[in-house]
């Protein structure tokens, strides 16, 4: 009876071995730093090109290999990490499954050169899709350099799915930082298309965290230190007022392993309490130590999902930790409102006093733009003229009660054009000072309407203007740009620049022209409408929004840059309007497709009618005398 079952061949489990460790460029990366990490090494260096499609090279300067380890190392299941299922239990290495070089090999090419310190020689092997092409001695460094060329060559439906190199380096730095912060002792460094991303020396972790993410973090930082039992916690976590809009920036490292426990987040986020505002996430780079035998690492190939034998109780340490560290340092919530509310009037009085030398029409968060510069393709211009004729609706009575008044005044003329009217009636209104639009509070603008009086948030309505510009110029590619007399240098890290590279093409249709390369992003020209000094922020809000919202849809992505950048360049609260911003404003805000409402579904205007004023003050069926 002939069998339907078959063993598979050797090569043929690698590559399905290969589907769970190999997902991507950055998942090579991974395994080879590990492997140098467990081989003593102080130094790596990382060298890519196309974001590792053609190459991903690591060298280090660790134990080396025999000849014979050389060769071995590329069989299934070969490592030097574990003997007995005790071992198993009591891992302090960051590889053990002997699954990494076997399956990259069988699906790249892999050229290996290694020397230990004893030998004169060391060994070159050569491996394509698992077959061993080049065995022989050669001259080089002690050490391991192991290449990787050509990943996923001989499955091309795998190489397909790959996404663009921006992405895919992006995620081969963000492995690279994992590395870096877990080993702050060993130095660092990454080269991509020739050029070098970072380069950081050994040093302790608060300069790690500096040297990578920048040298804001060195004031922001918070020390932690717990030891409970056989639990010590350590590391940093950041102040309240230092937080961001994404979990980009958190690690958990378990025995120097980079970790994902949503459980140990919660624990981390309770003890910040209300210190933090809604939506807003702290950093925090912690360190667990604790007993092998209390955890499981043998979950999944990556080795990012553990299990503890007591995660309640390392849920408490963790939580007691950051609590203790942010009571140690005075890190409270502002609980005297009195003390809170002067220090917000002095800093809205300051802001005013940034705007007061300066005339509105000087600014680049200007709003006296015309309608027809932005023709809103996206939406459709019978609603557009519907808003129109409904604002002027809105303020007919008002032109006409203007008029009955002019007509008793000798200046007016029965026989004028309507555009000749109009001229009077403006005329007439500067005469008499007679203004019908109002700022209150430096907030709103109140105007009178022929229903009654309308309401309007001057940073909403602004907000709402801003949107549908800032929309329309991503869907049709059209970002009008004005550039820089002097260009601004962007103080950012090269994660960050890495996703200024991915959303680019967003960035320049919203208005700015940038020039990136691997270690510098520079700032040569904004959109019209950014406020000044406002473009290092605006930049890192764009990435927040981008990092956020990266598995959406593009239409959904290029909908929240687009809010919020209008949230940035919109006018606030505290700028001062003239008569003629405070009229443009409104009729603007009637060109808009939804002038109702801004972006994030707050009012831009409240409406209140005559008789709805009359209840108000009792007035109801009261009869004047």
């Amino acid at each position: 009876m002939n069998s339907i079952i078959k063993l598979l061949p050797d090569n043929l489990i690698n590559q399905i071995a290969a589907g769970e460790v190999v997902q991507r460029p950055a998942s090579v990366v991974k395994e080879l730093l590990e492997n140098s990490i467990d081989a003593g090494a102080t130094q790596i260096k990382v060298i890519i090109i196309d974001a590792g499609r053609t190459l991903i090279q690591i060298i280090d300067n660790g134990c080396g290999m025999s000849a014979i380890d050389a060769t071995l190392c590329f069989e299934r299941h070969a490592t030097s990490k574990i003997r007995t299922i005790e071992d198993l239990f009591k891992l302090y290495t960051m590889g053990f499954r002997g699954e990494a070089l076997a399956s990259i090999a069988a699906v790249a090419q892999v050229e290996l050169k290694t020397k230990r310190m004893e030998d004169e020689t060391g060994s070159l092997v050569i491996v394509h899709g698992s077959k061993i092409i080049q065995n022989e001695p050669v001259s080089t460094a002690n050490g391991t350099s192991v290449s990787v060329k050509n990943l996923f060559y001989n499955i091309p439906a795998r190489r397909n799915f790959l996404k663009s190199d921006n992405v895919e380096f992006r995620h081969i730095l963000e492995e690279c930082y994992r590395q870096a912060l877990a080993h702050s002792d060993i130095a660092f460094s990454l080269y991509h298309n020739q050029q070098e991303v970072f380069n950081v020396s050994s040093s302790n972790l608060g300069q790690r965290i500096v040297n990578l993410l920048g040298k804001n973090y060195s004031s922001n930082l918070i020390p932690v230190q717990e030891e409970s039992g056989e639990v010590k916690i350590k590391g940093y976590i950041s102040k309240p007022d230092f937080n961001k809009k994404t979990r980009g920036e958190q690690f958990f490292f378990l025995n120097k392993r980079f970790i994902k426990d949503v459980y140990l987040n919660h624990a981390v986020m309770s003890a910040y309490e209300e210190m933090l505002p809604k939506g807003s996430f702290p950093f925090y780079c912690l360190f667990i130590s604790i007993d092998p035998r209390h955890i499981d690492v043998n979950i999944h190939p990556t080795k990012t999902e553990v299990k503890f034998d007591d995660e309640k109780m390392v849920y408490a340490i963790m939580r007691s930790a950051v609590k203790s560290a942010l009571n140690t340092h005075n890190i409270q919530p502002e609980m005297t409102f009195t003390q809170k509310e002067n220090n917000t009037q002095q800093e809205t009085e300051n802001e005013v006093k940034t705007h007061s030398n300066i005339s509105f029409s000087q600014q680049k968060s200007t709003f006296d733009y015309q309608p027809k510069d932005h023709t809103y393709k996206p939406y459709t211009n019978p609603t557009e003229k519907q808003n129109i004729k409904h604002f002027e609706q809105l303020f007919q009575h008002n032109l006409e009660q203007q008029k009955n008044e002019l007509e008793k005044t000798e200046h007016f003329n029965h026989t004028s054009t309507t555009q000749q009217f109009v001229s009077q009636v403006e005329q007439h209104q500067q005469s008499e000072n007679q203004q019908h639009y109002w700022q209150l509070h430096k907030k709103y603008i109140f105007t009178q309407t022929a229903q009654g009086v309308m309401l309007i948030d001057q940073h909403a309505a602004h907000e709402r203007i801003l949107y549908e510009v800032f929309y329309n110029n991503l869907n049709q590619n059209q970002g009008k740009i004005q550039t820089l007399l002097f260009p601004i240098e962007l103080k950012i890290t090269p994660l960050d620049i890495a996703w200024l590279q991915e959303m680019l093409p967003d960035i320049k249709n919203l208005g700015f022209d940038l020039e990136i390369t691997q270690q510098n992003a520079t700032l040569k020209g904004v959109p019209a409408d950014l406020p000044t000094g406002k473009e290092h922020t605006a930049i890192q809000e764009l990435i927040e929004q981008f990092r956020m919202y990266e598995s959406q849809l593009q239409l959904e992505k290029r909908d929240n840059l687009a809010k919020s950048l209008a949230c940035r360049a919109a006018i606030k609260t505290g700028e001062v309007l003239n008569l003629t911003q405070m009229k443009n404003l409104v009729q603007q805000l009637f060109t808009c497709t939804q002038p109702y409402a801004c972006p994030h579904g707050r009012p831009t205007m409240i409406m209140l009618t005559v008789e709805e004023l009359d209840k108000l003050f009792g007035r109801t069926g009261h009869l004047e005398r």
